[in-house]
């Protein structure tokens, strides 16, 4: 499954939409996310941003040998797009 995290811009053809960090998780923990295209920003930091879902992805693949779908990121947010760029790139690292 393909998923598309998103508050604003149209989900693509073929992909799951998703508006919060936790339903990305939930997702994640099935097992069944092949790809995944992250936002940063998604209207209310206090429930988390792409970001988030990186962090918690990147501590997956740590400590349980998750095995990371292909990543990316479509933010505008070019200082947060930096941030987690670095933070796939950490992921990938991390990946046995």
């Amino acid at each position: 499954m393909k998923v598309y995290l998103d508050d604003e811009r149209q989900t693509p053809v073929g992909w799951v939409r998703a508006y919060w960090p936790e339903e990305v998780i939930e997702l994640l923990k099935g097992g069944q996310v092949t790809e995944l295209s992250l936002d940063h920003d998604l209207g209310d930091d206090s429930r988390g941003t792409g970001y988030t879902v990186l962090v918690w992805l990147e501590e997956q693949v740590v400590l349980n040998n998750m095995v990371p779908p292909a990543l990316y990121v479509h933010s505008a947010n070019s200082s947060a797009r930096l941030k987690m760029d670095s933070a796939i790139q950490s992921i990938y690292r991390h990946t046995n």
